[in-house]
């Protein structure tokens, strides 16, 4: 190690001696090993010294003087490779990748006699404007210091350089003018630019453009499209794309990956990308996403860092009784918010995670009504529905520590740093490892200190859930990340921005779009249908006000019309149409998608009786029964912005949170199906009683060990060890429900949401077919159930072997005809194509006449022959919301006998299809009290088997005694 090196060792463990806090840090460093010299040896000396004054005590904790993502990161950025940054929360990634550019510009700085140009050379790109702010804020720190430092190392300089002439009676008149000159020069500037940027400040960007640019992938796009302030991303060498998961899996990122392309089109050199993230799968692909193509095809090439497993993790499922069923619902919640009230007293700082906005604001409300301890003081609540001024009022009191507790929905996976939190609670299942990981990696928000978190679960279906997620989530499993691929919609804004900045060779735009790596394999015929859209080359499209957007032709001679210069004769053009085009872009852009609540009104007394929100009307089909402000009305249609609904006594069909919560993960789902097979098998050979000792092996309590133990020998007593679904076998369950005439059928699907929803469409799509009946559907994350008059007689398990694989697509679009689902769907992508323009020469057109709007678009555009924007809409469901690829495998497997389907016939629902039974009941902190259904349920069961407990509830109180 350089002396220098050694100097800074003594320094920093001088300081850790000296400061009571950090004595556990001390080190000796003339005997101490350093792993990581040589990336300190890169930074210039000023960052050098500024590091260990900020980080120097981490030493003992990491080997080294910066944790395992910046010991691997830092000389990649270094040496100007692109990196994909893999590691979790509170490890440091994020400064990984600004500390190699902060080195950088510093030295360039020191080099210019007037400093840094006026431009950006270092973007940084976020999915949140939180998460913008708070890099913002924490720039503040490291450009500081480092500023100090190096002109705190001019002034030595310069006074020792006065002495040394002064000595030699060479002084000159200039020479104590040098500190002031560094002072003026080393100067990093860093501002953040995003749809809250007002004006005044945009301007001063232009005159006094800032060096280190923060923003989000909507602004970055706008920018791109800002004739003069394009000129100063020309200089860009760094982008750093943070929490890059959560982008890559959404039209966000899509839009994002063409706009990295077009600021590779416009740079001077080629800038070095880095992704940040805390948990994603395959890191291969999202890679890839990150760094785009080569003109070739050819990846571009990248490092992976992938340290998500080095830090130590404190996870366990726990559950306030190990009977969800006969246990009093008061005594489940007040065992549970006991148990939630002695967690928060025994940490710091704690952050509570539920599964939807409305169960945050319960949690917290009951924990301020049954303590004088919690109060507006030290408890708060923080979710997308509460006002920006409130969520950053909670965000600041997190960051300070001035909270005990803090309930949340999913608004606090991502973004602010919360050195204070200590432990997480997690109320039900957060439905994926990744969400998991990235939740409860809130607390502990330091390498060297242990995450802690705790997942209580108050329903059976997702005690198995969290089971499952807490033992993979231990063994290092992630869930994969699903990048949507050749959207239609965001290439048609892409291609109209680029349009709008310059006439270029069709062969140009083509290039850039399929360098980004969502449309890296979009062929001649997509091409086409693009282009053909975004030209307007449809008979009648104008006479419904959509007009083409771009022109499309080879350029003229010299003595043409139209004659380039730069471009030779007969070459391919494109070039925008319209004297508005810039306008229209720059202020329709973006791909989140404006929502609106629809008016419920009967339809015998045209009375209104609430409002649903209408992603909430994804999910209805008509006949679907459904519970508002506590009456249950069956739905009939929707008009517009009205649904339209008949009162009834039927019991309900979808559940109130269907449209609010995250799905259940596929991944996750397929490990559910292998766990439920190891169950059943353990039951099988070894009884209930090995079976609950090898659960005990899992990351739960003994409540959940026993309850999980009882669902499953119960099943395997009432229905057979074959009715249990696993990775091999799909299991279909048969109810004959004379009482209210209905046929039920319960599809044991671990495979989530997504995939249930499509496969049910598509099943009842058929049994339709087959019985001339209507068939209602009610979807959960662990299956699905059919429902159809007990009259119509139809083998469920014989049509799911009888479907083609090759069909399911087409199968799936005739089944979507005409629903609510594809008309909102339709609009969202019409907006997004900008066929339907939300902002048009100072009008705003709501969402809810956006698809009044889209409604009448609708007819004409499935009438055209290959149409991008209702191509798209297509995709976009069957591929990104019913998961039809997973369908298809399913369907594939089943005809190969690799997946075989099982019907059993029942004359009551079997314990593991309770939770699609009632599934209204199925958020229990929030649901009306369905008690005494599932009691009845059971009861059935149990006189079936014909005990009063079965063998492992006998064991249970044995042991328990």
């Amino acid at each position: 190690m350089s002396q220098r090196g050694r100097a800074l060792l003594r320094e920093a463990a001088e300081q850790a001696r000296t400061d009571a806090d950090k004595t556990s840090f001390t080190f000796d460093p003339e005997t101490v090993e350093i792993n990581d010299a040589d990336v300190l040896t890169r930074l210039d000396p000023a960052v050098q010294e500024w590091w260990v004054s900020q980080f120097g005590r981490y030493v003992a904790e990491n080997d080294g003087f910066f944790t395992p993502p910046q010991r691997e990161a830092i000389p990649l950025v270094d040496n100007q490779e692109n990196a994909l940054v893999c590691a979790p929360t509170g490890s440091g990634k994020t400064l990984a990748s600004f500390t190699a550019v902060l080195n950088d510009l510093f030295k360039r700085a020191r080099k210019r006699d007037d400093g840094l140009e006026n431009q950006v050379y270092c973007l940084y790109i976020s999915p949140l404007k939180s998460l913008a702010n708070d890099i913002h804020r924490n720039l503040d720190v490291p450009l500081s210091g480092i500023r100090e430092r190096i002109i705190a190392d001019a002034k030595s300089k310069s006074e020792s350089e006065i002495k040394t002439q002064s000595a030699n009676t060479a002084a000159t008149d200039g020479s104590s003018g040098s500190e002031e000159d560094v002072d003026s020069s080393i100067n990093v500037r860093h501002a953040i630019r995003h749809g809250d940027t007002d004006s005044a400040e945009r301007q001063r960007m232009l005159e006094e453009t800032p060096h280190i640019l923060n923003t989000t992938p909507e602004t970055l796009a706008i920018l791109l499209n800002a004739p003069k302030f394009r000129e100063k991303l020309r200089g860009i060498e760094y982008v750093i794309v943070d929490e890059i998961h959560s982008l890559a899996a959404n039209k966000r990122g899509t839009h994002l990956s063409v706009s990295l392309e077009r600021l590779e089109e416009l740079t001077e050199t080629s800038p070095t990308r880095i992704g940040c993230s805390a948990t994603v799968e395959p890191l291969s692909t999202v890679g890839k996403f990150l760094v785009g193509y080569n003109n070739d095809g050819t990846p571009r090439e990248y490092e992976l860092v992938d340290t998500r497993f080095v830090r130590e993790f404190d996870l366990s499922v726990e559950c306030p009784t190990d009977d969800l069923i006969h246990t009093p619902r008061g005594k489940v919640q007040a065992r549970f918010y006991d148990r939630l009230e002695q967690l928060i007293d025994n940490h710091k700082n704690t952050i509570v995670f539920t599964n939807t906005r409305s169960g945050a604001e319960r949690v917290l409300s009951t924990l301020r009504d049954r303590s004088d301890t919690f109060d507006e003081s030290n408890s708060g609540c923080h979710h997308g529905s509460l006002s920006k001024t409130r969520r950053q009022e909670i965000e600041s009191e997190l960051k300070a520590g001035t909270l005990d507790v803090v309930t949340t929905s999913t608004s606090l996976e991502l973004g602010i740093d919360m050195p204070h939190v200590d432990l997480v609670v997690q109320v039900g299942s957060p439905k994926s490892v990744a969400a998991l990981l990235q939740r409860v990696g809130r607390a502990g928000h330091q390498l060297g200190e242990t995450v802690e978190g705790r997942v209580i679960a108050l329903d059976r279906d997702e005690l198995v859930e969290c089971a499952v997620m807490l033992q993979k989530a231990e063994s290092g499993f992630v869930d994969r990340v699903f990048i949507p691929e050749g959207a239609h919609d965001v290439a048609s804004q892409q291609i109209y921005g680029m349009a709008i900045n310059e006439i270029r060779r069709e062969a140009t735009f083509r290039q850039i779009l399929t360098r980004a790596y969502p449309y890296r394999n979009y062929g001649d015929d997509d091409w086409e249908e693009l282009l053909r859209y975004l030209t307007a080359d449809y008979d009648g499209l104008d006479e419904k006000n959509v007009y083409p957007k771009i022109w499309r032709d080879t350029n003229d001679a010299p003595s043409g019309e139209h004659h380039y210069d730069e471009f030779p004769v007969g070459t391919p053009l494109i070039g925008k149409r319209g004297r508005l085009a810039r306008v229209i872009y720059m202020t329709n852009i973006g791909t989140i998608p404006d929502s609106f609540s629809c008016t419920v009104l009967t339809r015998s007394e045209d009375k209104q009786v609430g409002t649903l929100d209408e992603d909430y009307l994804d999910t209805l089909e008509t006949g679907d029964v459904f519970v508002l402000g506590g009456d249950r009305f069956e739905y009939r249609y929707r008009r517009g912005s009205k649904v339209y609904v008949d009162r009834t006594s039927e019991r309900p069909t979808v559940p109130s949170w269907f449209s609010e919560r995250l799905p259940l993960s596929y991944d996750l789902g397929r490990e559910i199906a292998s766990f439920q097979g190891e169950v059943i098998n353990r039951l099988e050979a070894d009884g209930a009683t090995a079976t609950r000792q090898w659960l005990d092996e899992f990351p739960i309590d003994t409540n959940s060990a026993r309850a999980i133990t009882r669902i499953y020998d119960q099943q395997r007593q009432y229905t057979g060890a074959t009715s249990v679904s696993t990775d091999d076998r799909l299991v279909v369950e048969e109810e004959l429900d004379r009482d209210s005439y209905r046929r039920r059928f319960y599809i044991h699907s671990t495979y989530g949401r997504r995939f249930n929803d499509g496969l049910s469409r598509l099943l009842a799509y058929h049994c339709a077919q087959q019985t001339n009946a209507n068939v209602k559907i009610a979807v959960a994350d662990n299956g699905f159930t059919l429902v159809m008059p007990l009259n119509r007689k139809v083998d469920v398990g014989a049509v799911l072997e009888s479907i083609e694989p090759a069909a399911v697509r087409s199968d799936l679009r005739s089944a979507l005809d005409g629903t609510d689902l594809l008309k909102r769907y339709f609009r969202i992508n019409a907006t997004r194509s900008l066929m339907i323009l939300k902002r048009y020469k100072g009008h705003e057109k709501s969402a809810a006449q956006q698809q009044v709007s889209s409604e009448m678009l609708l007819s004409f555009a499935e009438e055209l022959d290959s149409f991008a924007v209702i191509d798209e809409t297509y995709r976009e469901i069957l591929e990104d919301k019913l998961n039809v690829d997973a369908i298809e495998e399913a369907l594939r497997n089943i005809q190969d006998d690799e997946l075989i389907v099982e019907t059993v016939e029942v004359d009551s629902p079997s314990p593991r299809a309770f939770g699609l039974a009632t599934l209204a009941a199925s958020d229990v902190v929030l649901a009306e009290d369905e008690s005494a259904v599932l009691q009845e349920f059971h009861a059935r069961v149990q006189a079936e088997i014909g005990d009063e407990e079965t063998a492992s509830e006998t064991e249970t109180q044995t042991s328990s005694s």
